[in-house]
């Protein structure tokens, strides 16, 4: 009896220690999840800012975003928990995980390495590499055809208009529905209401009869057959986009001030292959530090680390 006692207790214990581990695992994944139950349907959130591995991060709308990068994909071990806006995580939806956007948002990414483009749904946050841009589920890396190589040189482009209707729709619960936008399938739709009554004319006129009868426009009901259409998940549609051959590069920041810069350049000088380049933004003039090129991802992610802990948190890798 004693044995039998001692070794419930021990098995409560690897099961309760088994817990915890994996609750440490998701943790950095599910910054500000909140405590509610996963829904398909999910909530708008941009959410305030927060710190990973050192790193602060900066929620915010950004409906200019445009950038090119790494990305990678994640699936298996998340399947059917909450992601981070509140959805319930399906591996198998073209969906994606950003460190700042809104969610949801829409965006265009495209494989620079093969050309294959397809729209996804930003419904999570990270990832917290510090070399990636943007976590595809594996659906998304299926398509985008880098799902056994495990990561791709990408371009992220935010679809501002489909995801400012999309973030009305969610902030406002109700709104028209228009076949081919992503309006969330379970918003319901609103109706115009139309009361007629009756008026006798004043006096000393003479009745005339007048039709008055209001038409009501035909509303096409949204059929099961409809939801696929109208859902904040974009179809499964591959495009291919022409590409040119890239480069890997450490972007260790941008200056206005080319002194700035050519002090940036000379702290990371040993690190070797540092330029300072320049290009402009809306007439203004930037000033960018970057180490490479570089061939190899693995080299690109220790010099992004070597980079970071020089000093400059905000480094990136960059794919031109």
């Amino acid at each position: 009896m004693y044995k039998k006692f001692t070794t419930l207790i021990i098995t409560f214990f690897f099961l309760g220690a088994c817990a915890q581990t994996q609750l440490l695992v998701h943790t950095a994944k599910r910054i500000g999840q909140p405590d509610k139950p996963a829904t398909e349907q999910g909530r708008y959130k941009i959410g305030s800012p927060y710190q990973i591995k050192g790193i602060w991060y900066y929620p915010a709308v950004d409906y200019s975003y445009n950038k090119t990068g790494i990305a990678s994909w994640y699936g298996p071990g998340f399947d059917g928990k909450m992601t981070a806006n509140g959805e319930t995580y399906d591996q198998n939806a073209l969906t994606a995980a950003h460190k700042t956007l809104p969610m949801p948002s829409i965006v265009q990414v495209t494989n620079l390495e093969n050309g294959r483009s397809i729209k996804v749904t930003i419904n999570d946050r990270g990832p917290y590499a510090f070399s990636r841009i943007i976590d595809m589920s594996r659906r998304g890396a299926q398509l985008l055809g880098f799902h056994r190589k495990g990561t791709a040189r990408v371009k992220v482009e935010i679809l501002a208009d489909q995801s400012r209707m999309l973030a009305h729709s969610l902030k406002n619960g109700r709104t028209l529905a228009k076949i081919g936008t992503p309006i969330r399938r379970d918003i319901n739709v609103a109706k115009p209401q139309v009361a007629s009554g009756r008026l006798d004319p004043p006096s000393g006129t003479k009745r005339q009869k007048i039709n008055l009868r209001y038409k009501p426009r035909k509303i096409r009901s949204i059929k099961d057959k409809d939801k696929s259409s109208i859902s904040s998940i974009p179809k499964e549609k591959v495009t291919n986009r022409p590409i040119s051959p890239t480069y890997i590069y450490i972007q260790a920041g941008a200056f206005t001030r080319f002194d700035y810069a050519n002090k940036t350049a000379a702290r990371l000088s040993e690190l070797g292959n540092i330029s300072v380049t320049s290009f402009k933004i809306k007439g203004k003039e930037f000033f960018r530090v970057r180490a490479g090129p570089i061939n190899l991802l693995a080299n690109a992610d220790e010099m992004l680390e070597r980079v970071i802990r020089a000093g400059f948190n905000n480094a990136r890798i960059v794919v031109d």
